[in-house]
Parts: structure tokens; C-alpha cells; sequence
């Protein structure tokens, strides 16, 4: 059969995605080049907002209007249960995030309506990769057990769970004999690896003294031939130790980005909210980082109008931004959501309220970015080469090691680069989101 995957919401979501697409290539399907030649399709689903989950389930039904066999897949579907067939009661099937590696057996056997919302997923769907490519996602750690007040995570996709180091290690030494050259870690926690549960097996010694987890993970993986960069994501400020900045500096591979969302910068509004961290704490993280290298890019994630948030919060907040110097932030207007602490909360903030701060934030980022970048220019930076510039086919695109932007001229006269390939260049202007550039 022919099939289609959308995918809403964050890397996890696009990482199952891809996941899926590989094991329904191995059972013999076909990716269809539409939706009009398709004939089965599947929403990866998110519901981390509302605005998110009706999106997903909006365009499941209307796929379902057009009468093509469609599943829902992902966290919306664990947050419903069986209720989703009552929101979409002609879906064919639906599937939580840890049964994805049920759907090719799902459409053989053809038995529909069906749920699935086991929390077991087996390793090779884990490792299950589409071919071709440079880039590529690579989940060491499901779920999460921080339990944030407004997070619904926890509940959809399970309690931590680290892969074994050993997985880990030869999917990325299996990925790079592809031929890919950067990946990218991924956990709802990431510096969470090997914390609830044993990563490292007995045979696998140390050759340093390095003993966390996840920083040891990082040293092993630099290790593997053609590997050129890895990234991770999404980080929490506790996991920022002695021996992750240590990394950094040992290990040219580990790009010097890390998101660290944040939230709130009121030490108040962090307690209520369960982040287990204060202001002063978080911004120690980041000297941490920004002490051995200024450059070090840092983003982060901030939510304005939780419950309760009064304007000294919001300044609070506003004022930990600018001391940190983000490079970039996502802001995001709180909406509860069923099942969370914070739901139980009386939502407080007015919508406006909540768009006026949101505003603002991202005013003040947008300069901030301004400043940030500017100061990059005379610079060489190394940057592995995405494609032709989306706004400009002209230019060509690329990220650097702080995953920054950086556009830049097409030589007519000169061989273009092939897709992550790196290319020196030195940034010649700035703009609050993107570098430019020119080869050297």
C-alpha cells in the first residue's frame, strides 16, 4: 500500500515518524508522493497544547472525510485512550508512542477500529532509520519523571527510560557507515541519561575518568568514524556539571549549543511550577558554559501567563533573559492541560495579558539576538552545508556548530558544496536570526 506520515509537534514526534516510515518501507509499503495517490495515512499526533492536539486530530479527520484508512498516532492518543474514537469514530486505528512498532502489523492483519497504547517498544523499531541522508535524530531517553506542574508529558510518554549505551553506540556507528555526519540526541531530559535506570553495561570501562552517564555517552559516540557532529536535546540546568563543560572542551565534535528551557525566571512561579531549580542556579549553569567559550550559544523555552503570574513575575522573568543572553527563545502563552497540577489552578492571566508579555519577550529577543550575532562578525565560523537558502535559492544555507543560521553567496564560478559538507566562512553581517557569510 501507498502511505503518507504528517507529523505535528516536537523532534521526538519527528524522529517516531521517521521510525514508522522505515519499518513500512521494510514490510513492503510505498511512500506516496501525495495525498491524492495515497492510500493509508497516519497523523503523528502532539499534545503538549491544545492548539497542537486539535490540529492533528483536525487533519485526521479530514482525511478520514476523504476516505482514506487513516491512523492517529502518538501523545494525543495516550491522553484519550479509548475517547479517541469517540472524537473520530470512524479512525481506523490508533496508537500510543511507545507502540508505533505496531502499525505494519496493524494494517496486515486489517482488524479496524483498533487501540493500541502499550508502553513497550522493541529496539529494532527504536534503531529503525530511512536511508539517505547526513542529518539524523537518534532517541537515548523515553519518557519523563520531572513532573512539571503544566507538563502532560509524564502521563503520554511514560516513565525515563534510558537505551542501553551499548544500542545507542551501534545505531549511530551503523548511521555513519550511511553516511551520516550529524545527529542529534534526543530526550524529553536528555542529561537525564542512565539516571532511573542502569545505561552502561559491566564490559564497557571508562578510558577517563568521566562517570556520568550521559557525558560518557557523548565521549563515545565522538569517538565513531565520520561522525562530525552531535548535538542533543532537551536539556534541564541540574544535568549542566562539571564533566558535560568538560566534554565541551574536550570533545570538538560536541556542537556548543545546548536548550535549556527555562520557563520562568521568578523563583516563585519556578517552585510552583515543580522545575526543582532556582533563578540563581539556572543562571549558574550558564556561566558554566559561556566562561570557557563566550560564543557558546544557549536557547530556551519560556511560558507566559501561568497561573498566578504577576507582573513582577513577568519582569523577573524578562530580566533573566536579558542577563543570560539567549540566543534564541521560544515563548509560549500557557494553556492548561487536562490532568496537570496547574489545570486545577484558576488560569488567571488574561488572554491579552498573556499576548502583551509574550510580545514583549519576543521584542526583547529579537534585539537581543541582534547583539549576540553582531558580535560574530569578522569571525570564521565552520558551518556543514543544508541546501539552497529556502527564501534564496541564490544562497546557500547551512548551521554552524551553535546551530545558528548562516546564509551566503553561490559562486557560479565555484563547485557547490555537496549536502554536509563543511565550508569556512567568515560572517560579513547579522540579523537577529540569521548570520551571513562568505567563503574564504
Amino acid at each position: 500500500m501507498k502511505f503518507l506520515v504528517h507529523t505535528y509537534g516536537c523532534q521526538m514526534n519527528v524522529r517516531d515518524s521517521e521510525a514508522v516510515e522505515a519499518l513500512m518501507l521494510a514490510a513492503g509499503h510505498e511512500k506516496a508522493a501525495n495525498e491524492d495517490e495515497t492510500e493509508v495515512v497516519i497523523v503523528n499526533s502532539c499534545t503538549v497544547r491544545q492548539k497542537a492536539e486539535e490540529k492533528a486530530v483536525g487533519k485526521a479527520g479530514n482525511l478520514i472525510a476523504a476516505k482514506k484508512v487513516t491512523g492517529l498516532m502518538g501523545c494525543a492518543v495516550k491522553r484519550m485512550g479509548a475517547d479517541v474514537f469517540k472524537r473520530l469514530p470512524k479512525l481506523d486505528f490508533a496508537v500510543a508512542p511507545r507502540a508505533f512498532g505496531l502499525i505494519p502489523r496493524i494494517l496486515a492483519e486489517g482488524k479496524f477500529p483498533r487501540l493500541e497504547l502499550g508502553d513497550d517498544v522493541a529496539p529494532e523499531c527504536l534503531a529503525a532509520h530511512v536511508d539517505g541522508g547526513w542529518q539524523a535524530f537518534v532517541t537515548v531517553l523515553l519518557g519523563c519523571d520531572n513532573r512539571c506542574s503544566y507538563c502532560i508529558v509524564p502521563d503520554v510518554r511514560g516513565h525515563e527510560y534510558s537505551r542501553p549505551a551499548k544500542e545507542v553506540i551501534a545505531e549511530v556507528a551503523a548511521l555513519a557507515r550511511r553516511g551520516v555526519k550529524e545527529v542529534c540526541l534526543l530526550g524529553q531530559s536528555v542529561l537525564r541519561y542512565g539516571v532511573r535506570n542502569e545505561a552502561w553495561s559491566a564490559e564497557h570501562s571508562s578510558a577517563d575518568s568521566t562517570r556520568e552517564p550521559f557525558p560518557r555517552l557523548l565521549r563515545a559516540l565522538a569517538e565513531i568514524e565520520g561522525i562530525e557532529r552531535i548535538r542533543f536535546t532537551s536539556a534541564h540546568p541540574s544535568g549542566c556539571t562539571d564533566e558535560l563543560v568538560q566534554v565541551y572542551k574536550d570533545c570538538p565534535k560536541v556542537c556548543r549549543h545546548l536548550h535549556l528551557p527555562v520557563q520562568s525566571g521568578s523563583d516563585r512561579i519556578l517552585k510552583e511550577m515543580g522545575r526543582r531549580y532556582t533563578r540563581a542556579a539556572y543562571l549558574a549553569a550558564i556561566r558554566k558554559l559561556r566562561d570557557f567559550d563566550p560564543a557558546f550559544a544557549i536557547t530556551t523555552d519560556v511560558i507566559v501567563g501561568y497561573p498566578g503570574e504577576t507582573e513582577a513575575d513577568f519582569e523577573a522573568t524578562r530580566s533573566l533573559m536579558e542577563e543570560a543572553g539567549f540566543d534564541n527563545a521560544f515563548v509560549f502563552k500557557y494553556s492548561p492541560r487536562p490532568g496537570t497540577r496547574s489545570a486545577q489552578l484558576p488560569d488567571d492571566v488574561p488572554t491579552a495579558e498573556k499576548e502583551r508579555r509574550d510580545q514583549v519577550l519576543l521584542a526583547d529577543q529579537e534585539a537581543r539576538g541582534q547583539r549576540r550575532n553582531a558580535a560574530l562578525v569578522g569571525t570564521v565560523r565552520e558551518v556543514l552545508a543544508e541546501g539552497p537558502s529556502k527564501r534564496n535559492p541564490a544562497r546557500w544555507s547551512g548551521r554552524d556548530g551553535g546551530n545558528r543560521i548562516v546564509v551566503w553567496d553561490r559562486d557560479a564560478a565555484a563547485r557547490a558544496p555537496a549536502l554536509g559538507e563543511r565550508v569556512q566562512l567568515r560572517i560579513t553581517a547579522a540579523h537577529p536570526q540569521i548570520l551571513i557569510g562568505e567563503t574564504i
